[in-house]
């Protein structure tokens, strides 16, 4: 694989990039703190402003050449909206999966696949990814419905195979395979 780290991606509407300091506010009051957002995730909504702040401070002190993690910017406001990152790797068998987040506003307007389709792009083209794959909770089908878009395919739910705020729950694991990325 060619890692090259958390670079800029640009795309119709948005901005993706690495996590500063000053987006503290915004991913405060966009979706670290909202119970509607972190429905379906695995951490808790964040209480306050600080924790966010040492959140994004070890994300930053964490970059590097084999690290994924970007902001997603609205380009019309240069507000922070939401957060999409490789969440784990394979380097044996050039595999990710992908965890993303949006703030509840922007709902239904398809900027998640929008940032997702750009992360795919990136990842198959420029880092060499063979397999990037993603979950979610199939009481939460918008999230399954943004991977479907993205060309994931349902490879099957993995009974009380995960946990989030809900609790113990059932897992829908999608992907997509370079040879389906470049045959679409």
């Amino acid at each position: 694989m060619n890692h090259k780290g958390t670079v800029t991606l640009n795309t119709e509407r948005l901005i993706l990039r690495r996590y500063r300091t000053e987006d503290a506010e915004d991913m405060f009051r966009n979706w670290e703190q909202s119970e509607e957002v972190t429905r379906y995730l695995t951490w808790q909504p964040y209480t306050c402003i600080e924790d966010v702040r040492g959140y994004i401070k070890w994300i930053v002190d964490s970059y590097a050449d084999d690290k994924y993690n970007w902001i997603i910017e609205w380009k019309e406001t240069h507000e922070a909206i939401g957060a999409i990152d490789v969440i784990s790797m394979r380097e044996d068998i050039a595999s990710c999966e992908i965890g993303y987040c949006l703030s509840d506003r922007f709902w239904g307007k398809g900027i998640m696949p929008e940032a997702f389709k750009e992360v795919i792009r990136f990842l198959f083209e420029e880092v060499g990814m063979n397999r990037i794959q993603a979950t979610h909770d199939p009481n939460n089908p918008k999230s399954g419905r943004v991977m479907e878009k993205c060309g994931l395919k349902y490879e099957g739910t993995m009974r009380q195979g995960s946990r989030n705020n809900q609790g113990v729950c059932d897992c829908v694991m999608r992907a997509i395979l370079r040879e389906d990325y470049d045959n679409r």
